[in-house]
């Protein structure tokens, strides 16, 4: 297993991501790219900074959506404003494991402690063992604590590659009350690499501003229907300190290179301002489960 706490020596064979060893991204990153050095960062905005400005990363994976948790509202906001690109995903089976230390029993454990998405996903399942709960920035750092702490009251909700990392024991694994918990990863990089139209699916994401003019947000998705290109996703968010400025987040299938694409994207030009890809890519095979 790769040390992601050592100094990666080259960057170009890097890829930065959020949390500490033993987080979800963490996994992500040695499931899609197992042959490169993960870096761990304190927050998204660190993750962003190795590759885009501080060279210590070829590339990101950065969560941007959960089928439970719904989106990761923070990367709405820095992708706009980065020079980064999208040029892969990737999905993850998230897998919630109650861990404790090697002293630690189920029947003894008084707290649990985790990321607040962890604790809601494994509600019943901790109210069944009757213990307190207490939130916690991330997953893996919650194991990195107890594991500090040495007290076998506390347990946390981690992956099982923290208790391999920690040192923990797994006291119940599969501990989420619900099966199918997914994460979608976006993995991002300095240049922009669109796949070849030809290889596959493909899938791009986008941002822009509608004019102010009635109907603008309509007439602006209306190539998009009319030239039988299918719009995944759409989420609207507030930029500007007035409040006065709503930017739209878009996937779509296709590639700008086919030609119902490119159409759609006249119109789009036509009635919006500030349109910008933000990438390109494969189309992940998860989409056709």
């Amino acid at each position: 297993m790769t040390d992601s706490n050592a100094q990666p020596n080259d960057p170009a064979n890097t890829i930065a991501y959020q949390g500490v060893p033993g987080a979800n991204s963490h996994i992500a990153c040695m499931q899609a790219f197992p042959e490169m050095t993960p870096l761990a960062c304190a927050t998204f905005e660190d993750a962003f900074a190795a590759v885009e400005k501080e060279n210590r990363a070829a590339l990101a994976m950065i969560p941007i959506e959960n089928t439970l948790g719904g989106r990761v509202a923070d990367i709405h906001h820095l992708l706009p404003e980065s020079k980064l690109y999208i040029i892969r995903e990737h999905y993850l089976d998230v897998q919630h494991q109650l861990l404790g230390t090697k002293e630690a029993t189920l029947e003894g454990l008084v707290e649990v402690r985790s990321h607040p998405q962890a604790l809601a996903q494994c509600r019943e399942q901790l109210a069944q063992l009757g213990v307190k709960t207490r939130a916690r920035a991330d997953t893996a750092g919650s194991a990195m604590e107890i594991a500090e702490l040495g007290d076998p009251t506390i347990g946390a909700l981690a992956p099982a590659l923290a208790a391999q990392i920690y040192d923990l024991q797994i006291l119940r694994s599969r501990f989420e009350d619900r099966i199918g918990n997914t994460t979608r990863f976006v993995v991002l990089s300095r240049a922009r690499r669109d796949p070849d139209p030809h290889d596959g699916p493909s899938m791009t994401s986008l941002i822009f501003e509608v004019r102010s003019v009635p109907a603008a947000l309509y007439k602006a998705l209306g190539g998009f229907a009319t030239n039988g290109v299918n719009i995944t996703k759409l989420e609207s968010y507030i930029s500007g300190e007035k409040f006065s400025v709503a930017r739209f987040y878009a996937e779509i299938e296709g590639h700008p290179a086919d030609g119902n694409v490119a159409q759609a994207f006249e119109e789009l030009d036509y009635f919006s301002k500030n349109v910008r890809v933000l990438g390109v890519y494969p189309a992940n095979d998860y989409r056709n489960q």
